[in-house]
């Protein structure tokens, strides 16, 4: 055989509207699989596709050795899909055995599949096959539907979209309708800054990190729910501190003051959940005998940048309001900020010394 046109229905339509069988061969055969599915659903375009396939056959059967057959895909459109046409294209080239094909379609989402097709057998044309007054309706609602499938710009929309009108939802049943402005806006800010910072790969690789743990029954799983629960303590704590001195009758606190007390209310909080995760890895580490140096440096520095959040806010707060709790001479505050300074680099270098003499050992 010279040639072979072959008609693609990616989602079978053939299957699903008119219960016809594909592969579907031979002229009679795709003309009474073309009237059925019309009579199934009249506005269905794939049964113009086939009747485009047998006009591309008539003029051509004449004067060469020419076949037409129809293959058709799953409702399920992508792997399942292209994976039974595959098999059915397969099945049609080893069985024809055709030196070129002409493919017949009536889109956008069924030309995704030439690839495949351009894989196996040299194509000779693309015949598209135009109902006219739907062809840019069709082509347009196949890309955002195939833009909506992709996950990365499925999430970047629908998520803001979605939190946006469910905060409405929530304002508007508790009878505030003006707090929604707010909430959204802070809502899509945090969400913006959230993949902006991409804080999205940390949160990714600290899930993939916890699951591994879970299934390989190891410490750093229960390290890592502590890291959760821990920082959720953390922030409640600083922001009841926050919310305390916020909401006094006389606010005579800047917002500088008010962000030093959530620091230095929620510091060694902070500092627990990274310290439980450091943990938990060191026993995972020796039971699987592991080197350990590496992570003592992190311990180390962990407690030391802990050390210099809380000195400085407890230095800023102690000289620039009247908090009672807070209240000292200023050379008290600058004391204990020095000394604070003072510890955090002697635990500095303990984190650089004590891990290295750790490693020789290791090493011997």
């Amino acid at each position: 055989m010279t040639k072979l046109i072959i008609c693609i229905d990616r989602d079978d339509d053939l299957g699903r509207k008119a219960g016809i069988t594909t592969p579907v061969i031979g002229r009679e055969a795709n003309i009474d699989a073309a009237v059925n599915l019309l009579l199934a659903d009249p506005e269905d375009s794939d049964a113009n596709t086939i009747f485009g396939g047998v006009q591309v056959y008539d003029k051509l059967v004449e004067n060469e050795s020419v076949e037409i057959v129809s293959i058709a895909g799953d409702e399920d459109v992508g792997m399942v899909s292209d994976e039974r046409i595959a098999a059915q294209l397969d099945e049609i080239l080893s069985s024809l055995q055709p030196e070129s094909v002409i493919v017949v379609s009536d889109g956008a989402e069924d030309e995704s599949l030439m690839p495949l097709v351009h894989s196996r057998v040299r194509v000779d044309a693309l015949h598209r096959v135009v109902v006219r007054q739907s062809e840019r309706l069709e082509s347009t609602l196949y890309m955002i539907k195939r833009a909506f499938e992709e996950p990365k710009i499925s999430h970047a929309i629908l998520i803001p979209i979605g939190i946006a009108c469910l905060l409405y939802a929530i304002f508007l049943l508790i009878g505030y309708p003006e707090g929604a402005v707010i909430a959204i806006t802070a809502a899509i800010g945090t969400y913006m800054l959230y993949h902006g910072f991409g804080l999205h790969e940390a949160w990714n690789s600290f899930n993939t990190s916890m699951k591994q743990s879970l299934y390989g029954g190891k410490i750093a799983f229960t390290a890592g729910t502590a890291v959760v629960l821990l920082s959720v303590v953390a922030t409640v704590q600083g922001t009841v501190s926050f919310w305390e001195y916020y909401n006094q009758e006389k606010f005579t606190y800047g917002y500088v003051v008010l962000l030093m007390i959530f620091i230095n209310s929620s510091v060694w909080w902070y500092i627990s959940a990274a310290l439980s995760l450091q943990f938990g890895r060191i026993v995972d580490m020796y039971l699987s005998h592991e080197p350990l140096s590496a992570m003592f440096t992190r311990i180390f520095f962990t407690i030391a940048s802990g050390l210099l959040f809380w000195g400085a806010s407890n230095y800023i707060l102690s000289i620039s309001s009247n908090i009672e709790k807070f209240a000292s001479q200023n050379l008290e505050a600058e004391q204990v900020l020095a000394l604070t300074v003072i510890s955090a680099f002697i635990i500095s270098v303990a984190g650089v010394v004590i891990p290295k003499k750790l490693a020789t050992t290791e090493k011997s």
